[in-house]
């Protein structure tokens, strides 16, 4: 299905960059300092150093089998019922993150920027978006990230120049308070959003790809410069506002473009930092919905994902809205349920995957000489 379709290896990077952003600009600076105060900027480099390993195993699994997405790759080694069924839970994931990420954007818009709008307009025009994307196909994606990376690295570069003189390097200290097991623990949420949750990008990687090789470079290059982003946001976080003023915020990044005053003549250019969220936050949630699309079509064998995108499009938009009660409850389901959810699919189902192939290569090799 679709095989005629492809991106090249620098697609690949632009979108492994914006998926390993995503939340993570806004929200992972206020999770870490929480845990480890002003040690989070080093929990944050534990945790991209620590997703490397998975983006390891993903990269393994892709290697055995260049053609498949990760629904086929299910089926391939664990027999098609089974294969199915354990595909379905992967698909409801990444639906299930879809609607969340709405409600992410949802709740930013409407706390920050647009309180009088309802929720349900704000989720509806990013999901009208996000619908219109998937259905122009993968190849339209990747070629809009390729032009607005380009956007996202300027603004970003001056959100970093203009908040240096704001730095006080007092509010770091003292480093390594937390100690090595207390950050390592503080990371976990960090791998979770940016390396384990990547399993989707298995549904692009590398079947959809046109040079193996280059993609692998591409995955860990991509997961590298998400993660590098995510360190300089939480370690400007910790060193502007403070561990504790982090830790209290529920968008510290979005605080932190606040206090830019850049000679008393560039003030409050915090939509730059909303410019910056909303842009990995659709390519995120856009690949999500993608892998959820084109993973059922996989699971019920259709030649084309495109008569899915409207009913699950409208579905997300609801799921969106009763998914979470109130920003409480979503940090809760986060840190509990999630976390799970996400550590089984992204983790232990590809180790139970390379398992179940490698077993089977060293049967079939012993079979061989009798043979």
């Amino acid at each position: 299905m679709m095989q005629n379709i492809k991106i090249n290896a620098y697609q690949f990077l632009v979108l492994v960059t914006f998926f390993s952003m995503g939340t993570s600009i806004l929200i992972i600076p206020a999770v870490l300092a929480e845990g480890v105060k002003q040690d989070a900027w080093i929990a944050a480099i534990f945790g991209t150093i620590i997703g490397i390993i998975v983006i390891w195993l993903f990269c393994l699994l892709a290697q055995w089998f260049p053609n498949l997405t990760f629904v086929q790759i299910n089926e391939k080694i664990l027999g098609k019922w089974v294969g199915k069924a354990v595909s379905l839970v992967f698909v409801f994931m990444a639906f299930i993150y879809a609607a969340s990420l709405l409600f992410y954007s949802g709740t930013f818009l409407n706390i920050h920027l647009m309180p009088n709008t309802p929720m349900i307009a704000l989720n509806i025009l990013l999901a009208l978006v996000v619908v219109i994307g998937v259905y122009l196909g993968l190849e339209t994606i990747a070629r809009s990230a390729e032009i607005f990376i380009l956007f996202f690295t300027v603004l970003f570069i001056l959100l970093v120049f203009f908040i240096l003189p704001e730095i006080k390097l007092v509010n770091i200290q003292p480093i390594f308070e937390a100690g090595p097991l207390t950050i390592l623990k503080s990371s976990v949420s960090l791998i979770e959003v940016t390396a384990v949750d990547a399993v989707v990008l298995l549904m692009i990687f590398p079947a959809f790809i046109n040079n193996l090789k280059q993609a692998k470079n591409s995955f860990y290059i991509g997961y590298l410069i998400g993660g590098l982003v995510i360190i300089i946001l939480t370690f400007l976080s910790i060193a502007v506002l403070g561990p504790y003023s982090t830790a209290a915020e529920y968008h510290p990044s979005y605080e932190l473009a606040k206090r830019i005053n850049f000679g008393d003549f560039i003030q409050r250019i915090e939509a730059l930092m909303a410019g910056l969220w909303i842009l990995a936050l659709y390519f995120k949630t856009t690949l999500y919905f993608y892998a959820s699309v084109l993973g059922l079509a996989q699971i019920l064998n259709l030649k084309d994902y495109k008569p899915l995108i409207m009913p699950l499009g409208a579905i997300v938009v609801v799921l969106s809205l009763i998914l979470y009660p109130n920003v409480m409850y979503q940090k809760q389901w986060n840190a509990t349920v999630g976390i799970i959810y996400s550590y089984s699919i992204g983790v232990a189902l590809p180790l139970l995957l390379i398992a179940v192939n490698s077993i089977r290569k060293t049967h079939l090799k012993k079979e061989k000489p009798a043979g």
